[in-house]
């Protein structure tokens, strides 16, 4: 019952980190938080919104835990949180080795239903 708690957990996780990814502004910010630390003014000066619009986007990579920030007096720096990044980076590469087994066993069927006369 615990270990299936978790596996919820993580999935919820991961899916407000996709949810948040899925977003081309906050991947933007990822992006350039993944260089080094940001202030939320660095941040926000490409983009094409706001300050209060942009740290918004912040404050969704933050709850999903791609995006720590410390504020030093009126200053507030972005960080990229490499853990929750890992963890979707791990889904993804399981999905991607499942599916490369999957399409080597398949490869590996055909060629062995293959006609004669085609080889």
């Amino acid at each position: 019952m615990a270990m299936k708690i978790i596996k919820h957990m993580l999935n919820y996780q991961l899916d407000k980190t996709f949810a948040a990814l899925a977003d081309p502004t906050r991947r933007a910010m990822v992006e350039r938080l993944v260089q080094g630390p940001a202030t939320v003014s660095e941040l926000a000066r490409p983009l094409p919104m706001s300050l209060p619009a942009a740290m918004l986007h912040l404050k969704v990579l933050e709850e999903c835990g791609l995006v720590t920030s410390e504020k030093v007096g009126r200053v507030r720096t972005c960080r990229v949180d490499p853990k929750m990044l890992s963890q979707a980076e791990q889904w993804v590469a399981d999905r991607r080795r499942m599916w490369e087994r999957n399409l080597d066993r398949l490869g590996a069927f055909l060629d062995e239903t293959k006609p004669e006369n085609e080889e």
